[in-house]
């Protein structure tokens, strides 16, 4: 066993007690619109309205509606109260709420202890029921967003850059295409009135879901479960599926802009879901293969350890926004069409194509061959114990049972079945996931560069791309080298496309 993967399993066993484990839902005495999870030790009160809308919801030409209705709901002014009357009341209580907005989810969220009850609840239910709209309001949050889109996306995070740019090429043709922010086009077309038809027509009591944990009683679940009868009636015509065209040989979107190093993203649409088999099957070939930040995954083990090229290498199978600030996958990101994606931290442009080349190799060479019996052994001892810490608060696994009920997972749910998963699946059925739901040969590639017509036509030529190193390098990995960096890129010209980064989500 390595070391680094020896430390993660010691200290995820010093780490997880018996708190750690999903606790038991009284799901048969809850109301029919509400997710109940009882905590009674937990002095605190968790609180998630789960409303069945997001960006796919955005009408053409007003992308970035959803996310700012959410944003008027968690940080504008209520009917009741001023936006800065609101954070006066909130203050002493040392609570808050917010709001996230994904694909296909919106979640009210907020955590109070229960001895501030009575006064919180009224801010929280105000928030989701009687949100003001107020042209002040609307004008500095609209403002935030493209500030966002124009400032932050563009020019201050180009791994989020490369990852949003992928999703662009991926989903092209469906409502998962733009940011969720939207577009700035979009933010800019949109008027308060257009807010207010979207609130109506999207926050009504049949596409509201309410989800309580931690320490609650019984009136507290009756007074938060009914509030949504204050919402119009009726439920919004179902959004249509997401079906993003097949992908015929590799692609690339290079967003060229001007200085800076390459940050890379590719991946490809998976149908696989939480709940099903395959799914952990895939869970756990993909964590041997890239595990979010984990140093000992297999490739941060070849880019990252053994080159010294970046800080980190990872690939996922489920939506995972803004992973340079969390450790853990995010909840509320339900989404009825998966991708499978990795993710090349930032890097010198001279080393792109080596390092893109390499996670390549090594995608194609887990395809080929799977899993070995002591792969699948080892990253199975990880993950279940790991799998323990994606929910270690009431609120996070209060938002994985609201999880539960998007996708349908009955009974215990989506982190109980992940445990019973790791201890039951076989090698053959890893592998056979691998097999059916991973590729190298038809997917998209996302590129942040300021050599974007060097590089572009380095892929063209399929020109090899040797790796140079300040240092000596064992043999092995210099033998290794030699097979990375004449790996076949295999890209038509006519496959590249190359944006400035001033225009990236403008329309």
């Amino acid at each position: 066993m390595s070391t680094p993967r020896l430390l993660i399993l010691i200290g995820c066993l010093l780490a997880v007690t018996a708190a750690c484990a999903p606790p038991a839902t009284d799901e048969a005495a809850a109301p029919a619109n509400a997710v109940l999870m009882p905590v009674p030790d937990d002095p605190t009160v968790s609180f998630v309205v789960w409303f069945e809308v997001g960006s796919q919801n955005d009408p053409p030409g007003k992308e970035g509606l959803a996310a700012l209705t959410g944003a008027l709901i968690s940080d504008g002014s209520t009917t009741a109260n001023s936006y800065e009357q609101i954070l006066e009341k909130l203050y002493p209580l040392a609570s808050g709420y917010g709001v996230r907005v994904d694909k296909e989810m919106t979640t009210v969220t907020g955590r109070t202890h229960r001895d501030n009850l009575a006064e919180y609840v009224g801010l929280l239910q105000d928030a989701y029921l009687r949100p003001a709209f107020i042209e002040e309001d609307f004008e500095r949050l609209r403002s935030d967003q493209l500030n966002f889109l124009e400032k932050t996306l563009r020019f201050a995070s180009d791994e989020e850059l490369g990852k949003a740019a992928l999703m662009e090429l991926v989903f092209d043709g469906t409502p998962y295409r733009h940011p969720i922010v939207g577009t700035v086009a979009g933010l800019n077309s949109i008027t308060l009135d257009d807010v207010r038809a979207f609130y109506a027509a999207h926050y009504t009591r049949d596409n509201a879901v309410v989800g309580l944990g931690g320490g609650y009683d019984d009136d507290l679940v009756g007074t938060f479960a009914g509030s949504t009868d204050q919402l119009p009636e009726g439920a919004p015509a179902a959004a249509g599926a997401v079906s993003p065209a097949a992908s015929t040989g590799r692609r690339v979107l290079m967003v060229s802009k001007p200085g800076a190093d390459a940050s890379i993203s590719f991946g490809f649409p998976v149908d696989v879901k939480r709940g099903s088999r395959e799914f952990y099957a895939l869970w756990l070939a993909n964590s041997w293969l890239g595990e979010h930040r984990n140093s000992s995954s297999h490739l941060y083990q070849v880019i990252r350890e053994k080159r010294g090229m970046n800080y980190g290498d990872y690939s996922y199978i489920e939506a995972f926004p803004n992973g340079g600030r969390r450790q853990m996958p995010p909840t509320g990101i339900g989404r009825q069409q998966q991708i499978f994606q990795v993710w090349i931290r930032t890097l010198p442009n001279e080393q792109a194509l080596f390092a893109l080349r390499a996670a390549l190799r090594e995608l194609q060479m887990l395809v080929d061959e799977g899993m070995t019996e002591e792969e699948l052994e080892l990253t199975r001892s990880f993950l279940s114990k790991y799998y323990l810490h994606f929910a270690e608060t009431t609120q996070a696994r209060l938002g994985y049972r609201v999880d539960d009920r998007y996708y349908g997972i009955d009974g215990d749910g989506h982190l109980a079945r992940f445990g019973e998963m790791m201890a039951s699946l076989t090698r053959e059925e890893v592998n056979a996931a691998i097999t059916k739901y991973l590729r190298t040969d038809n997917l998209d590639i996302a590129m942040i560069t300021g050599e974007a017509e060097k590089l572009k036509a380095a892929m063209i030529a399929d020109e090899a791309s040797p790796m140079t190193y300040a240092s000596e390098k064992p043999e092995e990995v210099m033998a290794e080298d030699k097979e990375i960096e004449s790996f076949p890129l295999q890209i038509a010209e006519e496959a590249v496309r190359i944006v400035p980064v001033e225009e990236i989500f403008g329309q």
